[in-house]
């Protein structure tokens, strides 16, 4: 992992955080429980820079938190375009809307409220882009539940697939977390309908492109 001073630099040198997302920053670490949790400067800017490089019309997202990593991947949405995004805790919601009306993408949102094993079969969509970064254990059920929703040349980004580096460890050491990010990797390591790359980014960013008819022989 990156030292701080090394986080700072690659800081420096990135494009800076818009008004809102410097103020959803800072409210996220003064109010919030786990506010690590939030995607932050770096992270949000890929996310971005993804999203404006796909252009993609529909965004599935599983875990909103307060709303950062939205509002990132809705800069490249194509005109017209939709997020869905899914958060457990519904004390989040009122933070996320906030935010979301002050960055003018509430439009452009369709927000749900519980356990996205129960919400993603009733999506009646299919997805350019899919951003997993849920409840860690139910990672493979999620990639299970999202794989035949994403189109032919989509992607699926997954955050904390190195889990603070626990993933190399013994698997008869691993907690709940651990083992499901470890599946995880194994499964889309495994699946011949994709290509893949894991970024030793931060927590870990897996990057998973669903192929086509003319990728598969």
């Amino acid at each position: 992992m990156p030292t701080e001073d090394i986080e700072n630099y690659a800081s420096f040198h990135t494009s800076p955080e818009s008004k809102v997302l410097i103020e959803l920053n800072r409210e996220t670490h003064l109010k919030m429980m786990y506010p690590s949790m939030l995607a932050g400067h770096l992270q949000g800017k890929l996310l971005e820079l993804i999203s404006c490089m796909i252009k993609p019309l529909t965004i599935l997202e599983i875990g909103t938190f307060t709303g950062y990593s939205t509002i990132c991947l809705a800069k490249g949405l194509h005109p017209g375009g939709c997020i869905y995004t899914i958060e457990r805790n519904s004390e989040l919601k009122e933070t996320a809307l906030k935010y979301f009306e002050k960055a003018g993408i509430v439009d452009s949102i369709v927000y749900y409220t519980g356990e996205a094993a129960d919400i993603i079969p009733a999506i009646n969509e299919d997805f350019d882009l899919v951003y997993i970064d849920g409840d860690k254990k139910d990672y493979p059920l999620f990639y299970k539940l999202v794989i035949d929703k994403v189109k032919p040349g989509g992607l699926i980004i997954a955050d904390n697939v190195l889990w603070y580096g626990k993933v190399i460890n013994d698997q008869k050491c691993m907690d709940k977390d651990t083992l499901g990010i470890h599946k995880f990797n194994e499964t889309v390591n495994n699946d011949e309908g994709v290509e893949n790359l894991l970024l030793p980014f931060r927590d870990g960013l897996m990057l998973i492109r669903k192929r086509g008819p003319e990728n598969i022989v």
